[in-house]
């Protein structure tokens, strides 16, 4: 899984910009995808996550228009959409809703957002669990608020992000998405409480550590998870009622509250969320004091956690980590919402490519669809860069 230069790709949106709309885009903006180092399904807990941003990204080449309608244009698609301000409502579908959605936000918020043209050209991959949606996103959000000289916060910037997804898109994701595609440092993860939104830079100096870390695609289609997603949120949700607390975040005595829980299937769930939390926080702990290596029993156990928990991997999945470290990971998990999707692996630097061969070579020998992988570098958050 490969990607062209960055100076490449500007020039490419630049060029397709000018050809498809006849004069030169104002400027082009950047806006990346996420993984996430640890901390699944801890969101929506009130929890604590731990992702970093990624050098794939969306790009889009932008000028303002005194019209209000906005034209949008696919460099990768070769389709381009042209909305009239009274189209630029919810409801109105394709993948053009996630950048027609984004102006939808910000006009909402009585921003004075006028019209645009856009081009887009994204290299992260879709379906991955890579956020390429909120890259979109948050590449249309940085582009306009600059175009059009608008001041809003960067955490309110993913805020209005998420409400293009949830309102125009009718897609019930929560921040993290965005948070991280807006926030993110070079060289850092981000550290995000998912009560207080309150966040801070993580340091992840891998290369100086001798470390670096794979994402790999199992390539994995994903089935029934709307189902599944909400069937773990309702167990939460009931857990954290009989258990008298405000969320599942709260719970301080773990053993006490398992006690308390009569089904072992509140109990595991709770477990997973309960020690997920606290292996977010020790992994804060460890990179912060330049501990990287000692993070890899931590991506362990929470895959472990993942499997036999909340039951959200599938066989890709734990073939993928499994093989993973066979192969010399020093650790390796499951990333994102789980039944399918991304690994990440904890390398030694120079070992990511092997270890990717070695599991393709895994999934050749069970019939399982090829893996495609990267050797990720956490990245800017969404910002212009041309």
């Amino acid at each position: 899984m490969t990607s062209l230069p960055l100076d490449q790709r500007l020039a490419a949106v630049r060029t397709a910009f000018t050809e498809q709309f006849g004069h030169e885009p104002e400027g082009v903006w950047r806006a990346p995808g996420r993984v996430n180092l640890i901390g699944e399904h801890t969101d929506y807990n009130d929890g604590f996550v731990l992702p970093f941003a990624l050098e794939q990204s969306a790009l889009v080449a932008a000028s303002s228009r005194p019209d209000g309608v906005v034209r949008i244009s696919s460099r990768d698609l070769g389709e381009t959409h042209e909305l009239a301000p009274h189209q630029v409502v919810p409801g109105s579908g394709g993948w053009q809703a996630y950048l027609a959605g984004t102006v939808w936000a910000l006009r909402d918020s009585g921003a004075a957002v006028g019209g645009l043209d856009i081009m887009l050209s994204s290299d992260v991959p879709v379906g991955a669990g890579l956020s390429s949606s909120a890259a979109i996103e948050c590449a249309v959000m940085a582009a306009a608020l600059d175009l059009f000289a608008l001041d809003v916060a960067p955490l309110e910037r993913a805020r209005l992000c998420q409400r293009a997804e949830n309102v125009y898109v009718g897609a019930p994701t929560g921040l993290l998405d965005q948070a991280a595609s807006t926030l993110c440092a070079d060289g850092h993860a981000l550290f995000l409480d998912c009560r207080s939104f309150a966040s801070r830079q993580v340091p992840l100096p891998l290369a100086e550590a001798g470390l670096e870390i794979l994402v790999l695609d199992t390539h994995t289609p994903h089935t029934h998870v709307d189902g599944e997603y909400a069937a773990r949120r309702a167990a939460c949700e009931q857990a954290a009622h009989i258990l008298r607390v405000p969320a599942l975040r709260d719970v301080d005595d773990l053993d006490g509250a398992l006690a308390r829980l009569d089904d072992d299937l509140l109990r595991r769930r709770v477990r997973h969320v309960v020690s997920e939390n606290a292996r977010v926080l020790e992994t804060v702990d460890l990179a912060t004091s330049g501990r990287l290596e000692a993070i890899a029993p931590l991506l362990d156990a929470s895959h472990a956690s993942m499997r036999d928990d909340f039951e959200i991997t599938v066989a890709t999945v734990d073939l993928a980590v499994e093989t993973a470290r066979g192969a010399g990971a020093l650790g390796a998990r499951m990333t994102g919402g789980g039944f399918g999707g991304c690994i990440i692996a904890l390398c030694r630097a120079g070992q990511g490519d092997a270890v990717g061969r070695e599991v393709a070579r895994a999934f050749s020998e069970h019939d399982f669809t090829a893996p495609s992988w990267f050797v990720a570098h956490p990245s800017d958050g969404a910002g212009r860069v041309g």
